[in-house]
């Protein structure tokens, strides 16, 4: 563990890729860091030992880029992250005044990213179970609690298999698709946050949306309607459904146990999403809320 200040870690990191950090400006402090430089530029540096997640994640943005797909742009001459302290460091292009993407600007974006043929240089397999096993070890957990998240993860993975997906898995699906990771600005809407790209179902990529409506029942029945009609399929009418939506809640329950490992205030939301996946307080929607 480096123990360094977060704004110490950034002026090494600057200086090793020759460019000025004063004046830096904290964006986000979350599983990335991302900072605003001088000159229009911003700095994002990940966790330790994710160079090679880093790495594709400038090979996406180039790729997205030869397919004028609207996507945040990596500065010029970085063929691979910077490692600095073990973790990837990379630049790239401020993006102008944007907001989050509605449903359907959501939709219409995975839309086209779904029909995209693969990048030629290769894309590895979804893993939607990556870092769980960290994530339930590492948690503010008593040893029961701690031993049901893990017998819940190991049923979730066998559920998985069974879907008998790999034979499917020639899409490239953005892998965390919420509308905080498209930026729309006053001429495109740009995909952002590639850590997670992978060939996959595109099931997968809907699903988020349709756990907003049905477990957090924080997406109206209209928006949700919406979605569906600009993508052309729900989801929830896949037979397949459920197993992605209980491995998606278990993801967000354990960072919700991440997040409140770093800071209390959220460890009443976690116990709560611990106890409904326990069925503590009956059927979905369960009003989760999201963590501020």
């Amino acid at each position: 563990m480096d123990c360094l200040t977060p704004a110490a870690l950034l002026a090494e990191a600057c200086a090793a890729a020759g460019r000025p950090s004063a004046g830096a400006q904290l964006i986000r402090a979350g599983e990335n860091t991302l900072w605003r430089l001088p000159g229009g530029v911003v700095a994002r540096i990940g966790r330790p030992g994710q160079l090679a997640t880093a790495a594709k994640e400038l090979a996406i943005a180039h790729w997205l880029r030869g397919h004028r797909v609207p996507a945040v742009r990596p500065l010029a001459g970085q063929p691979a992250p910077h490692a600095v302290r073990g973790r990837p460091v990379t630049f790239w292009h401020e993006l102008p005044p944007h907001r989050p993407g509605t449903a359907v600007e959501l939709a219409t974006a995975l839309r086209r990213l779904h029909r995209l043929p693969p990048p030629e240089g290769g894309l590895g397999p979804l893993d939607p179970f990556v870092r769980l096993p960290e994530r339930i070890d590492a948690a503010p957990l008593d040893a029961p609690d701690r031993r049901r998240l893990h017998a819940r993860l190991a049923d979730l993975r066998t559920a998985w298999h069974e879907l008998a997906l790999p034979a499917r898995q020639s899409t490239v699906v953005h892998g965390d698709a919420w509308s905080g990771n498209l930026a729309v600005t006053a001429t495109a809407a740009h995909l952002l946050d590639f850590e997670r790209t992978a060939l996959g179902p595109v099931e997968w990529d809907l699903t988020t949306t349709a756990v907003g409506r049905h477990t957090f029942g924080a997406v109206p029945p209209e928006t949700y309607a919406a979605f569906c009609a600009a993508y052309g399929a729900d989801v929830t009418e896949w037979p397949g459904y459920p197993v992605l939506r209980d491995i998606r809640e278990l993801r967000l329950t354990c960072y919700a146990w991440q997040q409140a490992g770093a800071d209390p205030r959220h460890r009443a939301q976690a116990r709560h999403r611990l106890a409904c996946l326990f069925g503590a307080h009956g059927p979905r929607p369960w009003g989760w809320a999201p963590l501020g």
